[in-house]
């Protein structure tokens, strides 16, 4: 697999520099302002369970030992607001990442994760750098690398998909989605239009951005969070990413419009997006897509497509709470093909080919206010999260044979529904605050349950403990023939204890 080293292509990143020279030399004049924060994190996870793919007991092993230093500037100078946000990541290679690394090179070798702790883990890059100017009072320019949110939701995405996210250190159990979103290079411009309470964004993507910087990267190097039975196996050695399919090219322009208003005690918005495929979806060599691919079995790509979708939320009085929605219509969206192995036991189900569906995605989510102090005695109201959320297939047919991941012969159905659920409490003045998530695959069973506590120490500390439990779900040992191992089947025997200390500054 090939792979590029370069945080920023070298147009972009000149681009970039020039913007910020010119915010700064605009700035001479105008006495500048300059703020620097950010945070120092070290973090750890503890295996829970087992790994069947390894030999030795893995339980009560460290999975994950990882520091963090990320900066954020912000300075302000004449007209111009300049943003930069760097982070330098490293990882201790713990005795089970080295067993899943010699696993990896002893029956896959020859791809990134053979060099797993650089690939998969460690990292130094601009995460964000961008110049922000006001043409007039109603119209705002923010230029250069960056991230646009666009959904609210919680675990999945819905709406929110200008941005790919990087689930390869650790699935999607992050809960600050910032730190996972993948930055593009954008112009952003917003103008308000008072007088209809709303105001209209325009985005513009030149094309710029790096190869591994369009859609959803996920774990496929055999590292810890790699979906079951394949920790230990990459599949990177046999396949290579296609950043220019003729379907979905990095270099392709791309835009997005979105109005966002209010009327009456609604907010809403509506949203035009050009964008790509969120996962990849494999080029088979047995069944090209339109272009011969060069892996041994095919090329991950990530195909364009055309997202339409609305916002809407608003206060509900006779029940307390905010009731919220977002509805995305996606044209096109790529799906990989057959279940059965075109060669059982030596290689994986869906090698059939690239097919093309329309979607419909419903998020339906209820937040509400509960007031336990009389019960179990916070120190103020807890905050409570429901959200329900299917993506339908529109125009299903099961004779099409959809698999819902390369590797698993499960077949995709028409819908897949999940729902998940969340309670936050605060004591002792919020400086110890607890909370349970929980999700439920409705659609295919399994589901994880995420107990946590934040305790604010002071200003400046943080700390963070936390349970990743995951349940039902059919597992696929290795060595399998599968059947019906899903979403949650992915993660079994892959609980997790995660402690995370942070000093901000």
């Amino acid at each position: 697999m090939k792979r590029t080293t370069s945080p920023i292509r070298p147009r972009a990143h000149a681009l970039l520099i020039a913007l910020a020279l010119a915010a700064t030399t605009a700035a001479a004049d105008d006495g500048p302002e300059f703020h620097l924060g950010g945070y120092v994190r070290a973090a750890a996870s503890v295996n829970l369970q087992d790994a069947p793919e390894t030999r030795q007991d893995d339980a009560g092993t460290l999975s994950m030992l990882r520091g963090t230093l990320l900066l954020d500037g912000d300075a302000r100078m004449g007209p111009f607001r300049v943003k930069g946000i760097a982070r330098a990541v490293r990882e201790y290679q713990t005795d089970y990442l080295d067993r899943l690394e010699k696993r990896v090179k002893a029956g896959t070798p020859g791809g990134p994760g053979s060099d797993m702790m650089d690939y998969l883990y460690n990292e130094a890059e601009m995460r964000e750098l961008y110049v922000e100017f006001d043409a007039s009072d109603r119209v705002q320019f923010r230029l250069g690398k960056q991230q646009v949110v666009w959904g609210e939701t919680d675990f999945f995405r819905a709406m929110d998909v200008v941005h790919g996210f990087d689930y390869r250190w650790r699935a999607f159990l992050e809960p600050e989605n910032e730190e996972l979103r993948k930055p593009l290079i954008l112009a952003n411009v917003m103008i308000q239009v008072p007088e209809a309470q709303g105001a209209l964004q325009f985005l513009f993507r030149p094309g710029w951005d790096r190869r591994q910087d369009i859609g959803n990267t996920a774990d496929l190097a055999g590292g810890r969070w790699r979906p079951q039975p394949y920790r230990g196996v990459d599949t990177l050695s046999a396949t290579d990413y296609d950043p220019r399919h003729p379907e979905g090219d990095v270099r392709d322009k791309t835009w997005g419009a979105r109005w966002s208003g209010r009327a009456g005690p609604v907010n809403y918005s509506l949203a035009y997006l050009q964008t790509y495929n969120p996962d990849p979806v494999l080029n088979s060599a047995f069944f090209p897509y339109k272009k011969a691919p060069g892996g041994l079995l095919g090329d991950w790509i990530h195909p364009r497509n055309d997202v339409v979708g609305a916002t809407l939320s608003g206060y509900v009085q006779p029940i307390d709470a905010v009731l919220s929605t977002e509805l995305v219509y996606t044209k096109d969206a790529a799906f990989n093909t057959g279940s059965r192995s075109l060669f059982p036991g030596v290689l994986p189900e869906g090698l059939g080919g690239i097919l093309r569906r329309d979607t419909f995605t419903t998020m339906l989510r209820m937040d509400k206010n509960l007031d336990l102090r009389n019960l179990i005695g916070t120190s103020k109201q807890s905050m409570f999260s429901v959200q329900f959320f299917n993506t339908r297939i529109l125009d299903f047919d099961r004779q099409d044979d959809i698999v819902m991941n390369v590797g698993y012969a499960t077949r995709k159905k028409r819908d897949s529904a999940l729902l998940t659920a969340l309670l936050g409490m605060h004591y002792d003045g919020d400086r110890i605050n607890p909370q349970i998530a929980a999700g439920w695959d409705m659609s295919y069973g399994g589901g994880f349950v995420i107990p946590s506590v934040d305790v604010v120490m002071g200003d400046l500390w943080r700390l963070k403990v936390e349970a990743d439990l995951f349940f039902g779900g059919k597992p696929r040992r290795p060595g399998d023939l599968d059947s019906s191992t899903s979403t949650m089947g992915y993660f079994r025997d892959n609980n997790q204890l995660y402690v995370r200390l942070t000093r901000q500054f």
